[in-house]
């Protein structure tokens, strides 16, 4: 069905209708953000002729270069999920490696336009887990008969690309490409016969069976010469052919799939040519390489962030449940004491495959929350799987800490300390390490991640780029695998961001953690405090492992040694040096307000969500939050989060307020003055100032008259 419809449009401010659905969304474009607004916004609609297909449902069927793709998104914006979706489980279907590499194809092409296939390939985790976190209902598709699945879309299909792995596996990525540029199946003989079996005999639109390229040059240039212009640059699949996963993000997208290895000259330099067409700060390539740092190093010499996820699957369903992540609360921590403090961290979280399955069996053992974790996460779970954040953030106890894998959005490796290219630091350069940087700040605020943990080092010229464009941070992490000459030492940089060592870094063992952690404990004199952290291979060690290690570094300095969350040991750090830090973070804090609706303790809780926001309690569009810090600071910066940090409309967000400074109670000075303000956070470093009082009040709240604020941070030292 095909229909003449367009919508060209003059609207106030940046304002866009989206005729995606049988009921038009208007849509804006408020700091970089999609959010819906008002017909009342629209000055003007006028129509011209233009040719739309439509499915049977009356839903109009995207091409790859239709979709929403905002700036500062990893992935497009699809419409969300019907609210019950086709599933599939294509192992209980014994399908072949070239099916599976078909339906999921057919995934990609059908959810542009709204996502309606889910299809289970692991089985790691339960099948219900993820569509149950997403608020997804299911229809199962029969495993007797899965080809009633491309039936029921078989109006979204234009028809095939005809392929052969006889000579080459490669040509699967090949179809794969063609096939989500065109809204074709990629399918063998094989395939197409069974298609033609069960009534859906589609007509042969690309012919690749002719094509003689016997490697991955020779299959990946003639992509690159054919296909690669009308590819979105956006996205690069790089998986393994014949690998069903994340091929239906990359249909859904236009993006080319490629499988190619930058240990070998002419294919490292077949892939350069890719990478160098993508944009730094941007663009992320999606799944993984045929050797780990030989891979992540190339794409990080581009400035551009990999995110492994060679068995991420769905993400086209999960993408487009795009609710904010609901970040839990920080626990206060106690007074700075004359103690060992430890940290331990779990890797392997930059992996979203990793976090879509293995983790979410780790996350069930029994002995977590039994002590303090900090598990390593994707920010780019931010765009690709919010509700997966979610899930974790529901699950997690005061004694679980989230921390960002390396090194930030993706994978990426500044400085490679292992393998073949050892002590190779691959991105230097501003124009390429900026962008990057300034990506993960605002991945990692999105998703409350504090902490960073660096793969391998970074140079001098690297951490100031962090220090500069990532203020989000508390600290930073990088590896000592003890291969270079002594250890690697402790930095500040800035005169704010501390950069700890790993010590031990990636160990299998309790026992080898704690004979690591002890080369620096059976020093500790009591007369100040001493930090040490580590992490853990988390293939070997979880939770019920690791739960061990709290007795035997207890044993190493009894009743000194404290395993505290990431985000309280650089405060602890921090406080130790006389360096700024979060004091909103003291157990001893008191904070007051004028009337309000919600808990007052939400003004400074460490999350911004909706949820744990302080709202006042009428709506004349003042208010104010007092911060008691019970002892004098050396105040140097503060951070206000207004509403849309919290994921709510930017029209909520306060528009004038003043922050003050108090060392008494009584006696105010006014540090900041802010009018006219439209951004969801107000980060500002102030001349110290010593203060035992701060605070926020606003004289203009939101369009609907309540004041909010999202979450307060001070920063002082003594």
């Amino acid at each position: 069905m095909k229909k003449i419809f367009l919508l060209a449009i003059a609207l106030m401010g940046a304002v866009s209708v989206t005729a995606q659905q049988s009921t038009t969304m208007l849509t804006k474009l408020v700091n970089g953000a999609v959010v819906r607004t008002d017909v009342s916004e629209v000055a003007k609609i006028t129509f011209a002729d233009t040719v739309y297909n439509l499915n049977s449902a009356g839903l109009r069927i995207l091409e790859a270069h239709d979709v929403c793709w905002p700036e500062d998104r990893l992935l497009p914006v699809f419409p969300a999920p019907l609210a019950s979706v086709r599933t599939l489980d294509m192992n209980a279907a014994k399908l072949s490696d070239e099916e599976r590499v078909m339906f999921c194809t057919l995934q990609g092409i059908v959810n542009r336009s709204r996502p309606r296939i889910l299809l289970y390939n692991h089985n790691e985790e339960p099948q219900s887990t993820w569509p149950t976190a997403h608020g997804l209902r299911t229809i199962v598709i029969s495993s007797s008969a899965p080809y009633n699945l491309v039936k029921l879309y078989k109006d979204e299909i234009k028809g095939l690309v005809l392929y052969s792995n006889e000579r080459s596996n490669h040509y699967s990525n090949l179809a794969v490409t063609v096939a989500g540029l065109d809204r074709l199946l990629p399918v063998t003989a094989e395939i197409r016969d069974k298609l033609v079996a069960n009534g859906m005999d589609f007509p042969v639109v690309e012919d690749l069976t002719q094509l003689t390229y016997s490697n991955a040059v020779g299959v990946y240039t003639y992509l690159y010469n054919n296909y690669w212009s009308r590819c979105s640059h956006r996205l690069l699949i790089s998986e393994r052919p014949n690998i069903p996963y994340v091929h239906d993000i990359g249909a859904a997208c236009g993006s080319a799939c490629v499988w190619l290895d930058p240990r070998t000259t002419n294919e490292r330099a077949l892939l350069d040519k890719m990478l160098r067409d993508m944009t730094p700060g941007r663009d992320i390539v999606l799944g993984w390489y045929p050797e780990e740092r030989s891979g992540v190093g190339e794409a990080t010499k581009y400035g551009l962030s990999t995110v492994p996820a060679d068995f991420f699957e769905n993400a086209t369903v999960y993408t487009a449940v795009n609710n904010p992540v609901k970040i839990s609360p920080v626990p206060k921590r106690p007074k700075l004491e004359n103690k060992v403090y430890a940290a331990v961290y779990i890797s392997d979280g930059d992996n979203i495959q990793y976090c879509q399955h293995a983790m979410a069996k780790i996350f069930e053992q029994g002995a977590r929350g039994k002590m303090a974790l900090n598990w390593t996460i994707s920010p780019a779970l931010a765009d690709i799987a919010p509700m997966m954040l979610n899930y974790y953030y529901r699950k997690a106890t005061t004694n679980d800490c989230f921390v960002s894998g390396p090194s930030g959005v993706g994978y990426a490796m500044p400085f490679n300390g292992l393998g073949s290219g050892s002590g190779e630091y691959y991105l230097s350069s501003g124009p390429k390490l900026i962008p990057y940087i300034k990506l993960t700040q605002r991945c990692i605020e999105k998703s409350g991640l504090r902490v960073i943990t660096i793969w391998d080092n970074l140079s001098a010229t690297q951490r100031k780029a962090f220090a500069d464009n990532c203020p989000y941070l508390y600290g930073l992490t990088i590896n000592d695998y003890e291969r270079q000459s002594g250890r690697l030492a402790y930095a500040v940089q800035s005169g704010w961001l501390p950069i700890a060592p790993q010590y031990p870094c990636y160990r299998g063992s309790v026992d080898e953690m704690a004979e690591f952690f002890n080369r620096d404990i059976k020093n500790f004199k009591g007369s100040a405090p001493m930090f040490v952290t580590g992490q853990a291979d988390v293939w070997n060690l979880g939770p019920d492992k690791l739960v061990a290690l709290k007795d035997k570094l207890d044993a190493l300095s009894p009743g000194n040694v404290s395993i505290v969350r990431a985000d309280h040991w650089f405060s602890y750090y921090n406080e130790a040096r006389h360096l700024p830090f979060n004091i909103t973070l003291l157990q001893d804090m008191e904070i007051t307000s004028s009337p309000t609706k919600t808990n007052v303790k939400y003004a400074a809780d460490g999350s911004p969500s909706e949820g744990y926001i302080w709202i006042s309690k009428t709506s004349d569009g003042e208010g104010w939050v007092q911060l008691d810090f019970k002892e004098p600071f050396q105040i140097s910066r503060y951070v206000v989060r207004h509403a849309e940090a919290a994921g709510l409309d930017p029209e909520l967000n306060s528009r004038a307020f003043v922050v003050e400074t108090s060392l008494d109670g009584e006696t105010w000075t006014t540090v900041g003055t802010h009018t006219d303000n439209l951004s969801p956070v107000t980060d500002v470093t102030i001349t110290p100032v010593e203060a035992r009082y701060v605070r926020v009040s606003v004289t203009h709240g939101g369009t609907d008259g309540y004041v909010r604020i999202a979450d307060i941070e001070v920063y002082g030292a003594h």
